[in-house]
Parts: C-alpha cells; sequence; structure tokens
C-alpha cells in the first residue's frame, strides 16, 4: 500500500464583502452500471441505439408487468463497494420514489431509500505526492434511471426516449467532508478511475455514464469543526444542490460560482433558500431548475414488487476475492517493483489499460527506461494525436523490442527515436526493420577510430580551442556521429575522442 500523510480537510476561504467564508461539499455520483441489460428487464443498455428501441414492457410500465432483478448488476453494486471498502449489506430493499416525469412511463422510480444494499466507505483522494485526504462515503444504492426528453427536434413538440429507462445505477453518496472545488473534481475522478479499475462503471461522462449532483453550502470558519463535533448540520448553511454535472472543468466552476453567489445573499441580508439548480456552461452560472424536495415529498414507501435482497455472506467473498489489484495498490507495486517516481507511477495507473501497457512493455526490462519511453515518447504522440492508449498503433510488443535493440546495443538513443517513429507510423517488427534500413548501430571500434582520426586532421582550429576549452569534445563527437550517419555508440565515440585528444597533449 501506498504510504500517505493524511491531512485534515483545508477549506477553500473565500472573501466575501464583509466576511471570509469557507465551503463545504457533498456529492452524490451517478454511475451506470457497466452491464448489457437493465436492472428490471431484459432490454439492452446500448448507448446510439435508435430511440425507443430498446424498450421492454416492463420499462414502458405496461399494465401487470413486474421487473425482476438482474442479479449481475447486484454483483457490480457489490463490487463498488468492497472497491471502496464499505460495509455490504447483507439484507437491503427497494423502494418506489413517486414523482411525474414525462420520461419514467411509470410515475415512480425504483430505489433505495431505507435499506440501501451497500453502507459506509471511504475514498482516499491525492492531493499531492505522498498527501492525501479521506472522503467518507455514506452510501450506496441501486436505481434505475429515467429516460431522456428532447426538445430541439420541434419547435412546437418535445420528444422522448425511453431507451435510457430501467438503466442501472449506483448512487454514491458522500459525506459533506470536501471543502473546495479542486479537491471535489479529484475526488470523482478517483471514484471513477477505481470503477473502471473494477469494471463496474466506464466512466463515460460524455455520454451521461458518471455525472454528479453537487451540494454546496457556505459556512464562516470554524462552523465545519462544529458540524463535526455536534453533527448538527445548521451549522453548514443552506446548501443547493447542481444537477447533472458530467464534466470535472465544469463541476469545479460551478462550485466557485454558486459559493459566491450564495455569499453575496447572506452579506446582502437574504436568506439562501434550498433549491435544486443547473448549470449553464456558457453563462458560467447556475439558474434555478426547482425548490429542493425532501424525502417526504416524495412518498417513499417499499416496493410491493420486489422481495428484500438477501445475500449469501459466503457470495460476498467470492466476489471480494476475485476484486483485481486497485489503483493505489498498482501505484505502490509500481515504484517498489519498478523503481518508479511517484508521478510516473500516477501517470502509468492513471487507468487500467495504461498499467496494463506498460506492465508487459516493462516485464523483464528495465522499468524505468519503459516508463520513460511510454510516457514520454508513446504518450506525448498520442497527446498529440488526440488518442488514447487502446488507440495506439505501437503495441506493447513492439515498444518492447525497440527497448531490447537500445539494451543490447543495436541501436542508439537517438535511432530509437527514428526507429519509433516509423514503426508508430508503418508498423512493422523493430529488429527487422533496423536491418533492412541499415539503421543499426556501429560498434566496430576500427571503423569509429578512422573517423574520429579523420575529424581530427581536418579540423587543427578546432583541436588548438580544444586545448583552451575541453567542453569542445563535444563538438569533435557531433562531427564523428554525423560523418558516421548517426549510426557510432556515441558513448564509444565520446572515449575515444577524449583517449585521442589527450594521448599527444592535445588536452
Amino acid at each position: 500500500m501506498l504510504d500517505f500523510a493524511f491531512e485534515p480537510p483545508k477549506p477553500e476561504v473565500i472573501q466575501g464583502a464583509v466576511y471570509d467564508w469557507e465551503l463545504v461539499i457533498g456529492l452524490e455520483v451517478h454511475a451506470q452500471v457497466s452491464s448489457n441489460a437493465k436492472l428490471f428487464s431484459g432490454s439492452s443498455t446500448e448507448f446510439g441505439a435508435e430511440p425507443n428501441s430498446n424498450v421492454s414492457f416492463v420499462d414502458a410500465a405496461m399494465p401487470g408487468m413486474l421487473p425482476v432483478i438482474n442479479g449481475f448488476c447486484v454483483e457490480q453494486a457489490i463490487r463498488t463497494g468492497l472497491g471502496l471498502k464499505a460495509t455490504i449489506n447483507l439484507t437491503s430493499a427497494f423502494d418506489r420514489k413517486n414523482y411525474f416525469y414525462p420520461d419514467l412511463p411509470q410515475g415512480y422510480q425504483i430505489s433505495q431509500l431505507y435499506h440501501p444494499i451497500v453502507g459506509e466507505g471511504e475514498v482516499i483522494v491525492e492531493m499531492g505526492p505522498g498527501v492525501a485526504r479521506r472522503v467518507r462515503i455514506e452510501r450506496i444504492h441501486l436505481e434505475q434511471d429515467a429516460g431522456k426528453s428532447i426538445h430541439d427536434m420541434d419547435p412546437n413538440m418535445s420528444f422522448v426516449d425511453l431507451n435510457r429507462t430501467g438503466v442501472a445505477l449506483m448512487e454514491i453518496v458522500s459525506r459533506p467532508d470536501i471543502r473546495g472545488p479542486e479537491e471535489a473534481a479529484a475526488y470523482v475522478s478517483k471514484l471513477r478511475q477505481i470503477m473502471r479499475y473494477l469494471g463496474t462503471c466506464d466512466g463515460n461522462m460524455q455520454n451521461g455514464n458518471l455525472r454528479a449532483d453537487v451540494n454546496v453550502s457556505v459556512c464562516r470558519p470554524g462552523d465545519y469543526e462544529r458540524f463535526q463535533d455536534t453533527g448538527d448540520h445548521s451549522h453548514l448553511g443552506t446548501r443547493c444542490e447542481i444537477k447533472n454535472m458530467n464534466s470535472m472543468r465544469f463541476i469545479q466552476a460551478a462550485i466557485d460560482y454558486e459559493a459566491r453567489r450564495q455569499i453575496a445573499i447572506i452579506e446582502s441580508g437574504g436568506k439562501v433558500e434550498q433549491e435544486t439548480r443547473l448549470y449553464d456552461p456558457d453563462k458560467g452560472e447556475t439558474r434555478s431548475m426547482r425548490s429542493k424536495e425532501e424525502a417526504h415529498d416524495y412518498r417513499y414507501f417499499p416496493c410491493p414488487d420486489l422481495l428484500p435482497l438477501e445475500l449469501d455472506p459466503a457470495w460476498v467473498d467470492s466476489v471480494k476475492a476475485s476484486l483485481p489489484e486497485l489503483p493505489d495498490e498498482k501505484k505502490a507495486r509500481f515504484m517498489n517493483e519498478f523503481g518508479l517516481s511517484d508521478y510516473d507511477a500516477s501517470v502509468l495507473t492513471a487507468d487500467v489499460e495504461s498499467a496494463a501497457y506498460f506492465e508487459e512493455v516493462a516485464k523483464g526490462r528495465d522499468g524505468k527506461m519503459a516508463a520513460n519511453w511510454v510516457i514520454n515518447e508513446l504518450f506525448g504522440r498520442l497527446k498529440k494525436e488526440s488518442h488514447g492508449i487502446t488507440e495506439s498503433p505501437v503495441s506493447a510488443g513492439q515498444l518492447g523490442r525497440i527497448i531490447d535493440l537500445i539494451a543490447k546495443g543495436d541501436i542508439s538513443g537517438k535511432i530509437a527515436k527514428e526507429l519509433f517513429e516509423i514503426v508508430y507510423s508503418e508498423g512493422g517488427d523493430p529488429a527487422e526493420i533496423v536491418e533492412s534500413r541499415g539503421m543499426k548501430q556501429v560498434t566496430d571500434t576500427g571503423v569509429i577510430e578512422a573517423a574520429v582520426d579523420r575529424i581530427i586532421a581536418e579540423n587543427p582550429a578546432q583541436v588548438e580551442k580544444a586545448k583552451i576549452n575541453p567542453k569542445l569534445v563535444g563538438w569533435f563527437v557531433g562531427q564523428v556521429m554525423k560523418a558516421t550517419g548517426g549510426k557510432a555508440n556515441p558513448k564509444a565515440v565520446n572515449e575515444m575522442v577524449s583517449a585521442k585528444l589527450a594521448s599527444d597533449g592535445r588536452l
């Protein structure tokens, strides 16, 4: 495990016109369960399908149609809870949350209020090398998603697409432990990373598969500590919820705007109303959506169509035993096993595909060299072309063979970069390319010595200058490399030039 120095939450302090204020933030993250079928029906969860093509009689709320729980979605929620070091509730139950939505045909949402499937857990959020903060998870519950209303296809009508209706969501509710916009974005990013490692949510925010409702309130310095001591939420001020945030950048911008809006209201003698708001990225501001409902407004009651979930402890243990190595553990292993820096290990474990690629490249090779090539050459080139690691035209095997050629002395670092470009653009086996294109490094000392002697003989003026400034040895090395087409072993050239110039007292 990584050895973190845990810091107490550092509040973001905002200067108002009258007082200093601190932020208090809690998040409800809605993560779409990675599953081929919906939570209570066998309908496909394929994204981008024709509108209303993935809708069963259950999803459409046809009379007499009863929901049937998808066991795989339950397992995915359990895996997520275990990955967040949370308590797994062996007994949980579903409730009906009653409210009208045009894209929710039942007129209610099947969710979990009183008995969620997962209890308290935690997320470790790194805020710098070796420094982290702990954000507590209050609960994770399973619920069905609503459909999608479309308002921009006709000037007089709205359309409803029910493809998303009934898709399984995990709602991950944090405690109000987050104290600033940057920390909020880092928390969502860490959650996304963990779930991608677990394979329980793909984290695609653009498609709406991961989105966050952000609860923001402000308080005076010291009030948060009083809340921690007493548990009295009145110390935190009135919170407003910003719905459906699907961008780390927008999350930060929305929090900053909303906090300043609340501060301005309070300092002018007004009162912050508890409400649900939306963020407008074009205007950079939040706007009111509706007054914030409390649980009793939704008329929750146990869902009569679904029996409580009773989990076998042995089955939960088997799910736990099947968990993959998670990001923090993998990062610690990379640092210990390959001697990587905190930064390099963080970059390489940012997503599971990058970590797997690096590990294949590094297998049986110098870990630091492998990390340098993956991060600097490959990631740099992929970023320039807006590609991810899964789109890399250079396989881990090809990159590993380039590193092998360097280690054997067949090619220099400079030639290796040229070789990488060829493999990236054209493909092929690195060793065969080196042979067929005459790229192999010259290691024959006789050939190198002849080139060194010729350069020294042709440049007596530079030799004289070298007597005054020994650093000019580098100039001779460069000329020899140029004369040999960059194929001479740089180390051998450097040693031979230095020896030649020193042997007759020139240096």
